[in-house]
Formats: C-alpha cells, sequence, structure tokens
C-alpha cells in the first residue's frame, strides 16, 4: 500500500497536507526508543510512535521510513508539521493505540 492509501483511512489525521504521499509502505514498525528504531526501522515502514519530537524526524529521515503516524492522542505542535514539511516526511496522528494504528498499516 501507499502513503496516500494509507492517508484515505477515517481513524488518522494528515497532519502534513501538500506532500507527496505516492511512497509504498514495506511494513508497519512501532517502536518508542529512538536509539532502537535508529537500528531497527526498516527502509519503507509506516513508523507508528508516540514519541513527538524533531529527533523522532531525524530518525526517520535517516532511516528512510515513508510516513510517521503519532499514536494515542499523542500532541504534535506546529513546529514538529513545519519541520516535517521541510524534510517531506508525511506525518499523520491518531487516538488508536501503537498496535491498533500498526494494523491499519498492515491490513489496508
Amino acid at each position: 500500500m501507499t502513503v496516500e492509501e494509507l492517508a484515505k483511512n477515517s481513524s488518522l489525521t494528515l497532519l502534513t497536507e501538500g506532500l507527496d504521499l505516492s511512497a509504498e509502505i514495506t511494513k508497519p514498525f512501532c517502536c518508542d526508543l529512538l536509539s532502537i528504531a535508529m537500528g531497527k526501522a526498516p527502509a519503507g515502514a509506516c513508523w507508528v510512535t508516540v514519541t513527538v519530537n524533531n529527533n523522532t524526524l531525524a530518525v526517520a529521515t535517516l532511516t528512510d521510513v515513508a510516513c510517521i503516524i503519532f499514536a494515542e492522542g499523542s500532541a504534535v505542535d506546529q513546529a514538529l508539521i513545519d519541520k516535517a514539511l521541510e524534510e517531506e516526511i508525511p506525518l499523520f496522528k491518531t487516538e488508536l493505540a501503537e498496535f491498533e494504528a500498526a494494523l491499519l498499516a498492515y491490513t489496508a
């Protein structure tokens, strides 16, 4: 599935309108520890996390994930959204738990 197809899910809110969403998602990846994500996030993954900060975007860039879903109602500020737009990293938010959010990327 592509990030664009994932964006159609009503449980997700796309935070980075206007980005290219054509990237193919290889698999979901759940991780809240940035050091582990840096070494284990597969390229093209849909990364699901509750860790909301600029370092999350840096790890996403290093690992070349397709998108990030911030789960469990994590608060995402406009500065982070602006940085994601600059880095061209699609961001979503959801009230779903991490596992449930990951299933969206696995089954849709």
